[in-house]
């Protein structure tokens, strides 16, 4: 029989067996220990994210309970619309392609900066030399964080996500983060109504709910939330995409002699092992499916890494491969939950990308030493020790 805890170590360090053997045995899982369903065929998925009157994200995004103080810091991944549309419509305006697109040459000037305090010695840990910092200076420097406050933060949304083998509930070291965070961005925000900066702090100031400027708590929050989405994931994108590419010594000789094909390469990454693996939401009525029925009320966590290796949606969904077409991919989500930051993501990848194979294109793994993350939702590299031909 098929069992599938998210929080088992053994689970997180290769989850797509078991993900496979949902999808062909137990499409909607039920785990009665944790008390929740599990979907994992990419059409069922779908269905979820679509419909998001029956799936609601009101009690948050992850399979542990809600208290209060998690319900401030998740405010806007915990709201459903319409509330949630007037919240993404003021934030929309802060990641249009424009904006983004325009920290095209600080992400390319970031990325040789930190390639270039390292390329000499011939090796490096790619995620605490590279991909830890790049993501955190870009929204760093969108927020208005100081440099000197960047590694406390990065530190803080490290440990946010982590979580011990086994462990069902948010643990005391995450909770205590988590506050520190807040406590933080607080102090932040008080800063920068007396001194503004023209970011997006001092834009999330101005904006408005219904006539009225944002509550203190929600501009808290979205600060907390994009500190947290606009490293972790990135910066777990960058390692992975390196990993796979190192496995497939004739894609990366593709890539090598044609960076056209850099961004198909960060798309593969994301649909083939995702760094968000799963979000959660809540039944808001009994749902008959498979033959089962999950209950108004319940649980249901939405496998995105499970349905981006369907068998029903991608021929051979197994083989990490740069040239697929990738237009089914959840990795970003689907309908009115579809991440915001997805242009900046896929930006920061390619761009990264580039410089990387410019600069030590013949990387090699030290599979020995690789530390990966345990998080039921993230999924990436701790520490991803490379070694390369120095260079000046």
């Amino acid at each position: 029989m098929v069992v599938y805890d998210p929080y088992d170590w053994n689970t997180q360090e290769n989850p797509y067996p078991v993900y496979q053997a949902l999808r062909d045995n137990a499409p909607l899982y039920r785990n009665d220990k944790l008390e929740f369903w599990a979907l994992s065929r990419h059409a069922d998925v779908l269905a979820a994210f679509r419909d998001h009157e029956t799936y609601s994200s009101a009690q948050g995004p992850a399979l542990e309970p809600l208290d209060r103080a998690a319900t401030d810091v998740a405010s806007f991944l915990a709201m459903d619309p319409p509330r949630h549309d007037a919240f993404r419509a003021t934030i929309w305006r802060l990641f249009s392609k424009r904006k983004v697109q325009a920290l095209e040459p600080k992400i390319r000037e970031l990325s040789s900066h930190y390639l270039g305090t390292f390329q000499h010695r011939g090796c490096c840990d790619f995620i605490a030399d590279f991909s830890g910092k790049l993501p955190m200076d870009v929204i760093s420097d969108m927020l208005g964080i100081p440099k000197e406050d960047r590694d406390t933060i990065r530190s803080f949304t490290d440990i946010v996500v982590h979580r011990e083998a086994g462990q069902s509930r948010v643990p005391l070291p995450s909770i205590l983060a988590g506050t520190q965070l807040l406590a933080y961005f607080g102090n932040h925000l008080a800063k920068r109504r007396k001194d503004p900066q023209n970011d997006i702090t001092d834009l999330l100031i101005a904006a408005e709910e219904d006539g009225h400027p944002l509550a203190e708590k929600d501009i808290i929050a979205l600060l907390f939330l994009m500190a947290i989405a606009g490293n972790e994931t990135t910066t777990k994108l960058l390692g992975n995409a390196l990993y796979w590419l190192a496995e497939d010594p004739t894609q990366r000789k593709m890539v090598q002699e044609d960076p056209s094909l850099i961004p198909a390469w960060v798309e593969e990454t994301l649909r083939f092992d995702p760094s968000s693996q799963m979000v959660a939401r809540t039944a808001t009525r009994d749902v008959e499916l498979h033959g089962k029925t999950i209950k108004k009320g319940d649980r249901v966590a939405l496998l995105i890494g499970s349905a981006n290796r369907d068998e029903r949606a991608y021929k051979y969904p197994n083989r990490f491969d740069i040239t697929r077409q990738n237009d089914l991919s959840l990795a970003f989500g689907h309908g009115v939950h579809y991440c915001l930051g997805a242009s900046l993501a896929r930006l920061e990848g390619k761009v990264c990308l580039e410089e990387v194979m410019k600069t030590i294109p013949d990387y090699k793994i030290v599979h020995n030493e690789l530390i990966r993350v345990h998080s039921p939702n993230v999924r990436g590299f701790a520490s991803l020790p490379l070694r390369f031909t120095a260079t000046s």
